[in-house]
């Protein structure tokens, strides 16, 4: 079973990060021994000074190459992985689609409406590169702007609206979709670095909130454990 992380900021990491995809790797080492691949075209960490994405410097140096790859930027959202999920679904062959996408876009290109048209272009475009291809969604999780930028948090909350409603909608047998739960202990002050991106306790909560959702819908690895 191959799994590609899709995601922005939050999912690449920067320089330094452990990273929730190194979380999610060693959750799946523990639960699907041999019988998992991580794919993507891209592997490497967020770097300011560069603003680009020139590190393979993760935390533990000891995280297998093959288990860096994502499809992830800084500063993508929805609006730029629609584009290229097709083709990078084609090219991976990926099974699973671990989705944290949404909070760029809100904040910087679209309104809830057109993330949300997105949305559903990302889902028809790795349909057809993979009619069986399964995807879980996070919604867009607490972040720091929310507290202070009224107009920005209601777009926020009706996009997640959106996305529950598209999750439901777009759901079938052949091609599953799932959405996530945010973590009920999500706290910007203890698992964020600035009070938008993970730091390690924010990064098992993500990781937990995509393993939880397979174990708990599909029976696929097993409940999400520190």
């Amino acid at each position: 079973m191959r799994f590609l992380f899709v995601g922005d900021s939050m999912t690449i990491g920067r320089a330094g990060d452990w990273t929730w995809r190194y979380r999610m790797w060693r959750h799946l080492e523990s639960t699907l021994p041999g019988g998992y691949e991580i794919v993507g075209p891209r592997s490497r960490l967020y770097v300011p000074e560069d603003d680009a994405a020139t590190s393979e410097a993760y935390a533990d140096p000891a995280f297998p190459a093959p288990a860096r790859r994502h499809l992830a930027g800084w500063g993508e959202g929805w609006l730029h992985m629609a584009p290229v999920i097709g083709e990078t679904v084609t090219a991976t062959r990926a099974d699973v689609l671990l989705i944290s996408l949404g909070l760029i876009d809100l904040g910087f290109y679209t309104n809830s409406e057109q993330t949300h048209d997105n949305v559903r272009a990302f889902v028809a475009a790795a349909r057809t590169a993979n009619p069986h291809v399964r995807a879980v969604l996070l919604p867009v999780i607490p972040n720091v702007r929310a507290g202070y930028d009224a107009p920005f948090a209601a777009e926020c909350a009706r996009f997640n609206e959106l996305l529950a409603k598209a999750v439901a909608d777009l759901d079938t047998a052949a091609s599953p979709l799932l959405l996530a739960t945010v973590p009920e202990s999500y706290d910007l002050d203890a698992d964020t670095y600035d009070g938008t991106h993970p730091g390690p306790t924010g990064e098992h909560k993500l990781a937990a909130a995509f393993a939880d959702a397979m174990h708990q819908a599909w029976g696929l690895g097993g409940p999400y454990a520190r």
